[in-house]
């Protein structure tokens, strides 16, 4: 018998990353945790804290298998998480500008008590960014809900010149890794329909 998948995330993104692998949530339930970085709490352990945070989180049958995520962008060791609104935003991009920085991505699965965890970094530069471009872009509240302020898969990948890494990663759900922390845990990828 196939176990039950549930997607701990309301992240639209890692739903469609899923469906290129074939997969479809049985359930989807994003949990409910506090996201506040630690006093002086490294990015990427931050990242990797909060994956397991929210795989732990989600209800489930002893049988289920739990998938969760956390994308984090780290300007050196600064954590910049999804801005509270536009002119959080406008911050985030104008450090952004410019500049390399580093995609975090750690994903989670939990069947019963067992947790199988991977943490994905990616490089990644934004070009300088004009008055027109940064402003034009918030218009488009593209940003809301995204780490860092910006998407690249979505308008603000015309910023995005350069990355080193894994482009599904920096999206926000690294599939490579997915699908095997998946095929760890039981869950059938692959398999050919009978």
């Amino acid at each position: 018998m196939t176990p039950r998948l549930i997607l701990g995330s309301g992240s639209p993104r890692r739903l469609e990353l899923l469906a290129h692998l074939g997969v479809t949530p049985d359930a989807v339930r994003p949990p409910d945790i506090d996201e506040t970085p630690g006093p002086a709490e490294q990015p990427r352990p931050y990242c990797a804290r909060i994956a397991r945070q929210k795989v732990l989180a989600v209800e489930a049958d002893a049988t289920d298998i739990v998938l969760c995520a956390d994308t984090t962008v780290a300007l050196g060791r600064r954590i910049l998480g999804k801005p509270a609104d536009a002119g959080q935003a406008a911050e985030y991009l104008l450090s952004l500008s410019g500049r390399r920085h580093r995609v975090i991505t750690s994903v989670a699965l939990r069947c019963g008590t067992r947790v199988w965890q991977k943490d994905v970094e990616s490089a990644v530069r934004m070009k300088r960014l004009s008055d027109e471009e940064l402003n034009a872009y918030l218009a488009t509240g593209d940003w809301a809900g995204k780490a860092g302020a910006y998407g690249i898969q979505g308008a603000a990948g015309a910023f995005i010149p350069w990355i080193s890494g894994s482009f599904t990663a920096i999206v926000g759900l690294p599939l490579a890794e997915t699908a095997g922390l998946l095929q760890a845990a039981g869950y059938p990828l692959y398999r050919a329909a009978s």
